[in-house]
């Protein structure tokens, strides 16, 4: 019916009832998996916003709708609004519990026999400093403040999850050559990069998910400077 109910028949006596679909499931709080934070974040004014500048933007030099609604890019933006940042990475925080939970399950050979592995955006999870400044690492995990376009932190693999999308061309090209210094810097042969984004693709003929990925390369369009791919890398 939509995103919110469906109809079927009660386990108990047979009779028709609503009940949650598969997708509005993902939007209950005690969901281990729920994405509340970042529906939140997507309709919060300070995203949402952008999309009614789109006209303004086209007549001026600035680099994102994003910048012309707000004046400053999203990330300089996050490093000087407290709220929004914390929204932001909830919302960041929420979509990664999603799509590692998918990873693992369909891809999780990817991680075998690794050591050390730096998740860009032992185990170093390694971002700007206003993201993870007031994390705590353990023994296993550890937070690294930085810049990922001067260097990434040396580890058999870096995982890059929904970053290369933010960025254009040029921008992906640097990110990608720290990346290769990062996993060759003790002398090995061996390291990986490991991308995990969104396609632009329709193999299976299905309207919907093109809808989706359309969605989201307009909205990479309008919040940063960055699309989603149209073929694959490699």
């Amino acid at each position: 019916m939509s995103l919110n109910c469906a109809t079927q028949l009660d386990e108990d006596d047979g009779e028709e009832c609503y009940a949650l679909t598969d997708a509005s499931r993902l939007l209950v709080k005690d969901n281990p998996l729920s994405v509340t934070p970042f529906l939140l974040a997507l309709l919060d004014p300070t995203l949402s916003q952008p999309w009614l500048h789109l006209s303004t933007w086209f007549q001026n030099d600035d680099r994102t709708p994003f910048e012309t609604a707000n004046g400053m890019a999203l990330w300089e933006y996050a490093g000087h609004n407290p709220r929004f940042n914390n929204l932001f990475n909830d919302a960041m925080t929420s979509d990664a519990r999603l799509v590692t939970s998918a990873v693992m399950e369909k891809c999780k050979g990817v991680f075998e026999r690794l050591e050390s592995l730096v998740d860009v955006g032992e185990c170093t999870v390694f971002d700007l400093p206003h993201v993870v400044g007031d994390l705590e690492g353990s023994e296993n995990v550890k937070y690294v403040g930085g810049d990922m376009f001067e260097a990434v932190p040396s580890a058999d693999a870096v995982l890059l999850k929904c970053i290369l999308h933010d960025w254009n061309d040029e921008e992906c090209v640097k990110i990608l050559g720290r990346c290769k210094e990062a996993i060759t810097s003790k002398g090995s042969k061996k390291g990986k990069v490991i991308i995990i984004d969104m396609m632009v693709e329709n193999h299976k003929g299905d309207e919907e998910s093109t809808a989706t990925q359309l969605c989201f390369d307009m909205l990479m369009m309008t919040l940063v400077t960055g699309r989603e791919e149209v073929k694959r890398l490699g």
